[in-house]
């Protein structure tokens, strides 16, 4: 990912990141012929990337997708551009939400350490 940054290109999501999520996906609902081939391309990638040579396993010939077509090749660069934005959108509101909990402790904690001036 920094390496894209340094190049000036755009953040995406990771292929592991697009595989799995449309294994998930797979599993709800059935999906397309394009989707299908985006998918097994996708898992190729990241098998061959993740595999050790001491496992001996290969990924399957007849499942086996090395390429995609334009079309194929711009939904799944769209798909890893959703992923990234739901990623990043997911961080910042984390950071929001513990930014927002540390000053609520903080003005509790100060609350605490002031004495009542005026309690009626």
């Amino acid at each position: 990912m920094n390496m894209k940054a340094l190049k000036g290109e755009e953040m995406t999501g990771t292929d592991a990141e697009a595989c799995a999520y449309l294994y998930t996906a797979c599993l709800t609902q059935p999906i397309d012929s394009d989707w299908t081939q985006i998918y097994l391309y996708v898992a190729n990638q990241v098998y061959s990337r993740h595999r050790t040579q001491e496992s001996g396993v290969e990924f399957p010939d007849d499942i086996q997708v090395e390429s995609l077509s334009d079309y194929q090749m711009a939904e799944l660069h769209r798909l890893k551009e959703w992923i990234y934005a739901r990623r990043t959108q997911a961080k910042q509101e984390r950071n929001r939400a513990e930014r927002h909990r540390r000053r609520e402790e903080e003005a509790t904690r100060r609350s605490m350490e002031r004495p009542a001036l005026f309690e009626f």
